[in-house]
């Protein structure tokens, strides 16, 4: 059976020298990330953002988990889009194995939390789900002050209608601390709008890398199906036959749309496809339109 729940945040909180209370906030990837750096010492923890609480900055900090764990062959799934949503089970499962992997790989030591988080606030993480920042917003005032405020003002003669107005200093520095609590949180949406375009653009970039080799292979099997006929190699035929199944395989909602079967270029092994005289490949079907 693994580690509890308090066992594992009681750990966290000493190796890396955090505050957590909650096993889902390892869902922000940050704390992850620097398990495996007290392992491996390469994370660029620098790229690893401990204030976050926006889904997207989640994903940054997974991608560099992605990254290490490539890096160093481990072939543990990483079950990203069930870790960002911050659920209890999800994240104590992975945590437990976390926990097991760094028993079994970590080489001892004093491990500077602290200093290879190169002085960013790890101290306490930011709340899980987006809620407000830890130590802001604005002090209330107790109700039993406000109620004794209340109770002096009702009991008061009615010369308080001479009381002085708020004087113009008084406003002008609450406008003043408004319009800059504005800047603050314009400056701020700016940024994450900055990172989520750059996270994007980082993700189009490695979809169009795959989808680029995915394109080279379709367009060496079409080359291969116009100029070879089955006879003259049946094993390498129906090998590209299967090949071919794969890349035009679809699933619901991701249908391709309907083009001409005759510039496919499938080959003989694939249900349904023969070839012309010319030892061109076409769908069966199409016979009835001659």
């Amino acid at each position: 059976m693994g580690e509890s729940r308090q066992e594992l945040i009681g750990w966290l909180n000493q190796l890396l020298h955090l505050q957590l209370t909650k096993v889902e906030q390892c869902g922000t990837g940050a704390p992850l990330c620097q398990v495996f750096d007290s392992i491996y010492g390469d994370v660029p923890m620098s790229r690893v953002k401990f204030d976050c609480n926006a889904e997207y900055q989640y994903l940054a900090n997974f991608k560099i988990l992605q990254n290490t764990f490539a890096k160093h062959g481990i072939t543990q799934g990483l079950p990203v889009e069930r870790l960002v949503k911050c659920r209890f089970q999800d994240n104590l499962e992975f945590l437990q194995w976390v926990k097991r992997y760094w028993d079994a790989y970590y080489p001892g030591g004093e491990y500077d939390a602290v200093g290879r988080r190169a002085g960013k606030p790890g101290g306490v993480l930011a709340p899980v789900g987006g809620g407000g920042s830890v130590g802001g917003g604005t002090r209330r005032v107790p109700s039993s002050t406000a109620s004794r405020s209340t109770t002096s003002a009702t009991r008061a003669p009615s010369s308080t209608s001479t009381a002085r107005a708020p004087s113009a200093s008084s406003t002008a520095a609450a406008s003043t601390a408004a319009l800059q609590k504005a800047q603050l949180e314009v400056k701020s949406l700016t940024t994450q709008l900055t990172e989520s375009h750059d996270l994007i653009a980082s993700l189009e970039r490695e979809r169009d890398f795959y989808f680029g080799k995915l394109r080279d292979i379709e367009v060496l099997v079409q080359e291969y199906a116009a100029t070879v006929r089955p006879e003259e190699a049946p094993e390498v035929t129906t090998l590209v036959g299967k090949v071919q199944g794969i890349l035009y395989e679809t699933e619901e909602g991701f249908e391709a749309p309907e083009t001409e079967t005759e510039e496919e270029g499938l080959v003989e092994g694939v249900e349904g496809i023969a070839f012309d005289e010319n030892g061109a490949a076409y769908a069966e079907e199409d016979l009835e339109t001659f």
